[in-house]
């Protein structure tokens, strides 16, 4: 049995609080990544279309119930719409296929080689053109985009609830007036919103006001995502921050062996986890709550600059 607490949504389903992130992993290694960590006893598989790697997930979810290591209900595997897929009315080619919501959620569905998702994210509130490339450009190099409203792609997914393909419904990346106008016009309400937070993006403004209406939080790039694609020379690395290094020394420890107190590296200090799956063994102090907090400089990594421009961009006039 996994040893990972459960977080309530509010309809009435549960999440593992702690799960194994696949944006990144390479091609071949994916399987066996996601068999070593139900083997750990992660229950909890975080997943994307636009990550490329369903596939190969899929496989590893399909070895570990064949071995009877775990059963489908025994696994929260979470996916999400991709940016291209967002309109309604169009059909997913040219072929009389469902329209492209539902073909894809299906796709995903049949590479993860499962009947249903526990939780499926709208990946970014910004459509982008239909039917072609995964990042459509054109002939300068412009991200083209579609003017397809989120609202109209949410009440897509409300219905995939009511079919059982989906358990529960949720967003990733949106604003908080962006979650006001989905709150309005749902008949069911988001579960979960995953977005970027870390100590230099705390997000402690947005996280209060999911509290008050009932959506939890999913948190990605917990460490500052060091290894992002975009990455330049000279761009802020959270694990060597000197704040960091600075309360490696309160604690007498270098920072590779962070906070004598509590025997934990900076990563485990920064998620609260243990990265070799011991992880709830011990909890940080308020007062290195708030220390750590003073990181906090609004620091996006994930600025999904290429959608710049896009009426529906999340942070580019709206960071709450």
């Amino acid at each position: 049995m996994s040893k990972v607490p459960l977080v309530t949504f509010n309809n009435g389903l549960k999440i593992p609080i702690f799960g194994l992130g696949t944006w990144k992993s390479q091609p071949g290694q994916v399987t066996q990544a996601v068999k070593d960590a139900i083997d750990i006893g992660y229950r909890h598989i975080d997943c994307a279309y636009i990550y490329g790697n369903e596939k190969e997930v899929g496989k590893a979810l399909d070895t570990k119930f064949q071995q009877g290591v775990i059963k489908r209900e025994d696994i929260f595997v979470t996916s999400k719409l991709w940016n291209t897929f967002h309109k309604p009315d169009k059909l997913w080619n040219t072929f009389h296929k469902p329209e492209l919501v539902e073909g894809t959620l299906r796709e995903t569905l049949k590479n993860l080689r499962l009947e249903y998702l526990d939780l499926y994210l709208i990946h970014w509130p910004q459509a982008y053109k239909e039917q072609g490339e995964l990042f459509p450009k054109d002939e300068q190099g412009n991200t083209q985009f579609s003017d397809v409203d989120y609202i109209d792609t949410w009440k897509v997914l409300e219905n995939f609830v009511a079919k059982g393909l989906i358990k529960s419904v949720g967003l990733s990346n949106f604003n908080k007036r962006q979650i006001e106008r989905i709150l309005k016009n749902a008949t069911v309400k988001p579960a979960n919103l995953q977005i970027e937070c870390h100590p230099y993006l705390n997000q402690k403004r947005l996280i209060n006001y999911c509290k008050t209406v009932g959506i939890t939080i999913t948190a990605y790039s917990p460490l500052g995502s060091p290894d992002r694609p975009w990455a330049k020379p000279g761009e802020p690395l959270l694990m060597e921050d000197n704040k960091l290094k600075d309360l490696a020394v309160k604690y007498k420890k270098k920072l590779k062996d962070l906070a004598v107190k509590y025997k934990k590296t900076p990563a485990q200090v920064l998620l609260r986890i243990q990265e070799n799956f011991n992880i709830f063994d011990f909890e940080l102090k308020p007062e290195d709550i708030d220390y750590i907090d003073t990181f906090d400089c609004n620091e996006r990594l994930c600025p999904m600059t290429a959608s710049l421009g896009h009426p529906h961009h999340p942070f580019e006039n709206d960071k709450f």
